[in-house]
């Protein structure tokens, strides 16, 4: 049987978003990282490693810092080694390398979970390339595609990290630079984002475009000097208006300075916090939108239906205790 929730049940419950492991740029679930050969792919990607391994910003973007494995299953430890030389000073110990993995048909995908296992700070899997671990199907080549990203999105999701495919282009040009990553569109459309990096031979510098389900659409003008690729330009696409937090929002958050916990209808809560023309029907709207704000505040937000009415709990929380310490990294992936 199918499990549904009704539209009115999904807007009235406090969900946390996916999170970013790359502030604005690289979210939980599956990005494609796109270019030619040899336009700097894996050099980005050791770049974005080190970041996220120590926890330091990549061009100005935060970072959420924890583990990385990453898979450079086009090198060897001799060429990884000179990179890291030129990349860094000092290298993490949270930064994992493997040159040799098994294919998505030989287990690939229990490997990474045992890894994500047995060190839970993982945040970040980068597979270099995507075409290196591949299983042959007699599938079409959509569903094909579609299946294998769609793989380790399932991985991705489960245990909450992100997960960077690095993939090629196809030879041919296209106005559109994401119509050139190689395969069908079943790659792109199963990945959350993707990343093509465009550089012409010969130049330092390069585009990196961005798109995705999550993330704003921008162009990254990047420089590649000394063996690192720096930015020199960010350029929005679109742009992402925050909703500002409602009135009833802040109110109740004023109502709740001194108390340690409320439970009633929101025809109730409006009547105590003094919240005037309010409307009850979209309040829970309202504070499930913007329960990240009452988390601020220490206040934790939930529903419970009953059979004749919504009852709204708000809590008092110490501070901190919000953040969420709990891995999911359980081993129950497959």
């Amino acid at each position: 049987m199918l499990e549904t929730i009704t539209a009115e049940e999904l807007v009235n419950t406090p969900l946390s978003s996916p999170g970013w492991v790359v502030e604005d740029l690289i979210g939980v679930g599956v990005t494609l990282l796109v270019g030619s050969p040899k336009v700097g792919k894996s050099w980005l990607a050791l770049r974005l490693a080190e970041c996220v391994s120590r926890g330091e910003p990549l061009w100005g973007f935060a970072t959420c810092g924890g583990a990385v494995l990453g898979l450079a299953l086009e090198d060897n430890l001799p060429r990884i080694q000179q990179r890291l030389f030129r990349l860094a000073d000092e290298c993490s110990e949270t930064f994992h390398l493997c040159v040799s993995a098994p294919s998505l048909a030989d287990g690939l995908l229990d490997e990474i979970a045992a890894f994500v296992v047995a060190h839970p700070g993982t945040r970040l899997v980068i597979v270099d390339t995507l075409q290196t671990v591949r299983q042959s199907s007699r599938k079409s080549a959509y569903a094909s595609d579609y299946h294998d990203v769609r793989a380790f999105k399932g991985l991705a999701d489960h245990f909450g990290i992100a997960v960077v495919l690095v993939h090629h282009q196809r030879k041919m040009d296209d106005p559109d630079p994401f119509n050139t990553v190689s395969g069908t569109n079943g790659i792109t459309g199963a990945a959350d984002t993707t990343m093509v990096l465009d550089r012409r031979r010969g130049d330092k510098r390069a585009v990196l475009r961005v798109t995705g389900r999550d993330v704003i659409e921008r162009e990254l003008v990047l420089e590649f000097n000394d063996c690192r690729w720096e930015l020199s330009e960010d350029q929005c696409v679109e742009h992402e208006e925050e909703r500002p937090v409602p009135r009833e929002v802040l109110e109740i958050i004023r109502f709740m300075e001194g108390r340690l916990g409320w439970a009633g209808t929101a025809t109730e809560l409006i009547a105590q916090a003094g919240l005037g023309d309010a409307r009850a029907a979209s309040l829970g709207r309202k504070l499930a939108e913007h329960s990240q704000a009452l988390l601020e505040a220490g206040i934790r937000y939930s529903t419970q239906r009953s059979a004749t009415a919504r009852t709204i709990f708000l809590e008092r929380i110490a501070e901190g205790q919000f953040n969420d310490s709990s891995d999911g990294n359980d081993g129950t992936f497959l």
